[in-house]
């Protein structure tokens, strides 16, 4: 896996700019070229009994593009080749679109706001994103307001790619999520295996039968930071036992984590879209930005 070219879709939130600045990190890993991307939904110009503002719709394009040239001048002397593309239509039709069209290695999307204190709130609209890109996709979170243990805090993620944890669940996903902390390799300094043991699993068996897990567990961890060592990444294995999508946050906080990288299994993705399942719930309730790798 390789980061050489991004798409990185924004809405112009405030923060957005800093957003897309804190990714040019992965210039230090290979990072050649970044899309930036806006889409402006057709319905937003539409009128009542069949009418189009076409005049609007053209407006709306030009400001955008004008931002866009802004943003390029901001970061003038990076690297990094900046394109950009403002579409008119179906947001994430678009973004998919744009992304194969342009052959990404990495769609970056925003998510909305719960408050105006920044809480954190993934729509159904990332959701479905995520569920149909056959690339990895970074939820960005720049400025957040959390809660944790009865205080309220806020958190920058300006250093998104410097301690990443991947949380591993040992299927596929997972191991393409192994392959793209590699892709991190010249930006990253340390990396965090976690595996929780969920307390499904546990449930009615003896002490003998849950030893073995654990031991199976831990061996298996050991395998993955031993990959990460041999390609020059420092590397360290955590083992929980719990709730998975809580323990996965717990951990990351507790080991100071700046992202959490996650594989996108299939086989409980009607009962995520709908229900919210360990990714949704990781991404909608952790303050650190969540890359989904399928």
């Amino acid at each position: 896996m390789k980061f050489e070219k991004i798409l990185f879709h924004t809405r112009f939130r405030e923060l957005a700019l800093n957003s897309f600045k804190s990714i040019l990190e992965l210039e230090n890993a290979g990072l050649k070229k970044v899309v930036l991307a806006h889409i402006i939904p057709r319905e937003d110009f539409l009128v009542p009994y069949g009418g189009y503002m076409k005049d609007k719709e053209e407006e709306f394009v030009e400001l955008a593009k004008i931002r866009f040239e802004e943003w390029r001048q901001a970061v003038a002397d990076h690297p990094t080749e900046i394109d950009f593309r403002v579409e008119v239509g179906s947001v994430n039709d678009k973004i998919l679109e744009i992304a194969q069209q342009e052959d990404v290695d990495l769609i970056v999307a925003g998510r909305k706001k719960r408050t105006l204190l920044e809480k954190i709130y993934v729509g159904s609209h990332i959701l479905d994103l995520v569920r149909r890109s056959p690339k990895p996709v970074l939820l960005s979170k720049y400025m957040v307001q959390f809660e944790w243990e009865g205080e309220s805090l806020t958190r920058t993620n300006d250093r998104v790619f410097t301690c990443p944890m991947l949380a591993t669940d040992w299927s596929q996903p997972s191991e393409n999520a192994l392959d793209a902390l590699l892709a991190m390799k010249g930006v990253t300094q340390r990396v965090i295996v976690a595996h929780n043991i969920d307390s499904k699993l546990t449930k009615n068996r003896s002490k003998i039968d849950i030893r073995a897990l654990e031991e199976e567990s831990r061996k298996r961890l050991e395998k993955y930071c031993d990959t990460l060592k041999k390609h020059g990444l420092s590397a360290e294995q955590h083992l929980s036992f719990g709730h998975t999508a809580t323990e996965i946050i717990r951990l990351s906080r507790e080991h100071r984590a700046t992202m959490i990288i996650l594989g996108r299994t299939g086989k409980d993705w009607f009962q995520e879209y709908w229900f919210g399942g360990v990714s949704h719930r990781v991404a909608e309730n952790s303050e650190l930005p969540v890359m989904l790798v399928p």
